[in-house]
């Protein structure tokens, strides 16, 4: 089966226009950018068009790449202070200090969960859930595959998608080995239940690195010839039961997830 992503984004805003409709005033979505390159730029417009269905104002704060680390978190706290949530758009310029600015997103804002306050409290089991890992379970309970006792592989160790669906995989009772997109990938993938991608690198997942009835959670990103491409190769899909496609798969969801964590932190 491959995931519609999209179709099922859409019904969790059916969800959100329903809490929505219970918050009497204005909310808004800090958005800060200081990378800009067309899959950036693609995000945001994902997330704005998002938040115009929720009517949610978005407040984009762009800067210039070549912007200093003590000036880009003077942005973060300004941004933070005017509205309900904040998003820093990654990745960052190279020279910026990623960490220091990831410490100034107020917990309390944070609908990325990319805080290590934030992440902290996912990881003890907080009802706030990085949105790839929470899109993550979504697609596999909804699918009702088992992830319980399954041995489930996760390649790639990054913040927005390896670390957290390592981690939401062990607490819903998986078997967890994580990978860096170097290491001898095939070897671990061919006698897993589930794997999930989040390397960045395309076509790195071959459908001979797969066994039959595999489940395939694609959140790998890259472009490759001016497309939006995944890092399993398309043709995976043929052996699994369960296949997210790039584009069109655990992006929606993800981007849908920003918005319950928004609701969430406005109604604590």
């Amino acid at each position: 089966m491959i995931i519609d992503g999209r179709a099922l984004a859409e019904s969790v805003y059916a969800e959100l226009v329903a809490a929505r409709a219970q918050i009497p005033r204005a909310i808004k979505l800090g958005v800060l950018t200081a990378s800009h390159d067309p899959a950036i730029e693609s995000f945001v417009r994902i997330k704005t068009r998002a938040a115009a269905k929720l009517t949610i104002d978005m407040v984009r704060v762009e800067t210039s790449e070549g912007v200093q680390t003590s000036e880009l978190l003077g942005e973060v706290e300004r941004l933070a202070a005017r509205t309900d949530g904040i998003i820093v758009q990654l990745p960052l310029p190279s020279h910026i200090d990623c960490d220091r600015i990831l410490r100034g997103i107020p917990s309390g804002k944070d609908v990325d969960v990319l805080s290590p306050e934030a992440f902290g409290m996912f990881k003890a089991g907080g009802v706030i859930v990085p949105p790839v890992a929470a899109a993550i379970v979504l697609i596999l309970e909804h699918s009702t595959v088992k992830i319980s006792g399954a041995r489930a592989v996760v390649v790639g160790e990054g913040r927005l998608v390896g670390k957290p669906a390592a981690i939401i995989l062990k607490q819903r009772g998986a078997s967890v080995i994580s990978l860096k997109g170097g290491q001898d990938v095939a070897s671990y993938t061919r006698d897993a239940d589930i794997i999930v991608l989040g390397a960045g690198s395309s076509g790195i997942l071959k459908p001979e690195m797969v066994k039959l009835g595999a489940v395939v959670i694609d959140a790998g990103t890259s472009e490759l010839g001016g497309k939006l491409v995944g890092d399993a190769d398309p043709s995976v899909a043929e052996k699994c039961t369960l296949f997210t496609p790039v584009p069109g798969g655990v992006g929606p969801v993800a981007v849908a997830m920003i918005f319950r964590n928004l609701f969430a932190l406005i109604g604590k």
